[in-house]
């Protein structure tokens, strides 16, 4: 795990956080249990006693050509990714067809600098997804990406410490 600061200095105010839960698994990749890492999420989130500064919305099967438009939409203050990362190359989306598309470093990064004013935090809950973390961590002040492969039971703990933290 690669983290540049932590969720526990962000500053909370009186509205909710927007916590943006993006999810990919295309059909021609190995199936990874999201659904549940959804779950646990809100299941830590609903029994938090700060389960009111936090507002989850939860975006699955997103594809490529969605990743703007749900961020303009929803304005998030923390965004979460929940899928397969290919290292150097990028992070793993859909496309139309629901087939593996890779979104780049590059790009992922220019995405992010669109939303230095909102936000705040990213999480790439995905195999070797620290490149996309450092690019991105020039535009957001706090990043956490994974050095190495990580299996479905430990992407989903890390997830439930996470936001129980």
């Amino acid at each position: 795990m690669f983290c540049l600061n932590c969720l526990g200095k962000m500053t909370l105010n009186k509205s909710p956080k927007k916590i943006l839960l993006l999810s990919a698994n295309p059909r021609d990749t190995i199936r990874l249990r999201v659904d549940q890492e959804l779950r646990e999420i809100e299941e830590v989130l609903q029994n938090s006693i700060n389960r009111d500064r936090f507002q989850l919305i939860p975006k699955t099967a997103v594809r490529t050509r969605d990743l703007q438009q749900i961020m303009l939409h929803n304005q998030p203050h923390i965004v979460h990714f929940s899928g397969h990362g290919q290292g150097n190359q990028g992070l793993v989306f859909e496309d139309i067809q629901g087939i593996t598309k890779i979104v780049s470093t590059k790009a992922l990064a220019d995405l992010f600098g669109l939303f230095v004013s909102s936000v705040e935090c990213v999480v790439l809950n995905a195999c070797y997804s620290v490149e996309q973390a450092r690019a991105i961590a020039d535009h957001v002040d706090y990043v956490v990406g994974m050095k190495q492969e990580l299996g479905d039971q430990a992407a989903i703990a890390y997830s439930q410490g996470f936001y129980r933290a």
